[in-house]
């Protein structure tokens, strides 16, 4: 899996990633932190990456723009510190891989998630 991190992601979660093996980089190592929010779309589409975010109008955007990908981890948590955005995204990972790749929106709040699947053509 491919991921793309928001500005209010840490890109000390981009490197955890890293060390797990995944392909992850941050708007900020890009120098790309002004971009806006469906030129992120845009990019993490055309690379194949899932987008990390704090910021509720990927979601939105991506739902009613019709498309497939990418998938979007959205952290809507009470605590949004790294380290709580981090165990929070193994979880994810570990229960969610398949509907990530196929395309979805994962909602991450403090009493669960919910995914919601995008469309498929």
């Amino acid at each position: 899996m491919k991921f793309l991190a928001d500005m209010g992601i840490s890109p000390r979660t981009v490197e955890k990633l890293r060390r797990e093996g995944y392909d992850a980089v941050h708007l900020v190592e890009e120098r790309l932190e002004k971009l806006e929010d469906r030129e992120i779309l845009a990019k993490a589409r055309e690379e194949g990456r899932i987008i990390l975010t704090v910021d509720l109008d990927f979601g939105y955007l991506l739902a009613v723009s019709g498309a497939i990908l990418p998938s979007v981890v959205l952290f809507r948590l009470g605590n949004e510190s790294r380290e709580v955005i981090e165990e929070y995204l193994d979880d994810v990972l570990s229960q969610f891989s398949e509907e990530l790749n196929a395309g979805a929106i994962i909602s991450v709040k403090d009493d669960g998630f919910r995914v919601r699947a995008l469309p498929t053509e």
